[in-house]
Formats: structure tokens, C-alpha cells, sequence
């Protein structure tokens, strides 16, 4: 039976439809749903998700369940933005996903990126005065957006009205999901 801590919360997962972790898209949303979440992911067109194992081996195809042009942002309690490095760099270039980004933060609604995932906080603009974590190659591009990068398994940061939940990688799963949750039931402040 699901656990039910989650139910009443929407969380919308955003990827690009080639190149998403895969650990990083079906971990956690397998374990929101199971939580009680009401869970949809959003890609870039409706063509099968080709997630990767390690940023190279083929993964599990997944079928999104709308795309990005059909996202209301207001209809969501938090956004999660899976890494994969194609992913990330490929969502980096879509207009819609940057804006659903913004729309987030601007809404004081929570949003969690793993790995590569941060690169959309980056080009969103979303970072400046936050402290996150990422893969590490991406340091260097939040401290230039005006974050402070850290080496954490996952680190919350609930200033300026809204919660940014990241996490640095695979490995740290477990964290990351557990402040996803705490992000969805414990109000920022």
C-alpha cells in the first residue's frame, strides 16, 4: 500500500527526451508516487524518454505524460529537474523549460535538482544567493550565476521565500529524497 505523507502534493518532473539519468527520472519519481504524490513528467515533444545509464548506456524508455507546452506551472507544488548531462545541456536550450523554472521560484514553490540538473537553475537565474550542490564540473558555473557551491550528498536552502533542494549524484539518492519531502511539507522560510 502507498504511504500517503505526499498525497495532495503535484510535483512535475521536467527532462529532455534523450539523455536523462536514469536512476536520477525513475527513482524519484517512483518514490513520490509511493509517498502519495501526484506525479507527471514533462518532456521537450510526446516521443518516448530515452533515459541513460552513466551518461552513455541505453536505459528504460519512459513515455512522458505531457510536454513542456502543455505545462501550467501553477497547477504544480514543486518541479524536480533530473540530471544526465545531455539531458541538462538539451533542457538548457528550451525556452519553456527555463521558463517553467523561473515560475517556480517566483511562485515560492520548491524546486530540487540533481547532478547536471542545476545547469537549468543556472540558466534560469535562480541561484544568485543560494547555496546547492551539483556534479561537481558545474561549480564553476553557479558561483559565476552567483551561488555558493558546496560538496554535500543534498542541501536545502530555504532563503529568499523559496526551497532549493539539490543533490551532487546517483549515489546520494536517498538524501535528496528525503529533503523533497521535508521541501513539500514544511513550509519555506
Amino acid at each position: 500500500m502507498a504511504d500517503s505523507k505526499l498525497s495532495g502534493h503535484s510535483v512535475l518532473v521536467v527532462v529532455a527526451n534523450y539523455g536523462v539519468e536514469q536512476d536520477e527520472l525513475l527513482v524519484p519519481v517512483q518514490h513520490l508516487r509511493d509517498a502519495g504524490a501526484e506525479v507527471q513528467i514533462a518532456a521537450v515533444s510526446s516521443d518516448p524518454i530515452q533515459t541513460l545509464v552513466g551518461d552513455k548506456d541505453p536505459g528504460q524508455k519512459v513515455t512522458p505524460d505531457r510536454t513542456l507546452d502543455d505545462v501550467d506551472a501553477s497547477a504544480y507544488d514543486a518541479l524536480v529537474l533530473p540530471g544526465g548531462t545531455l539531458n541538462a545541456d538539451a533542457l538548457r536550450l528550451q525556452d519553456k523549460a527555463v521558463a517553467l523554472v523561473r515560475a517556480f521560484p517566483s511562485a515560492h514553490r520548491p524546486v530540487a535538482a540533481i547532478c547536471h540538473g542545476a545547469w537549468g537553475l543556472v540558466e534560469a537565474d535562480v541561484v544568485k544567493g543560494k547555496t546547492l550542490t551539483s556534479y561537481p564540473s558545474l561549480r564553476t558555473d553557479i558561483r559565476n550565476a552567483g551561488g555558493r557551491w558546496v560538496d554535500e550528498s543534498a542541501v536545502s536552502d530555504n532563503s529568499n521565500g523559496w526551497t532549493l533542494v539539490t543533490s551532487r549524484t546517483p549515489d546520494d539518492l536517498e538524501d535528496f529524497l528525503k529533503a523533497i519531502e521535508e521541501a513539500l511539507t514544511e513550509p519555506a522560510s
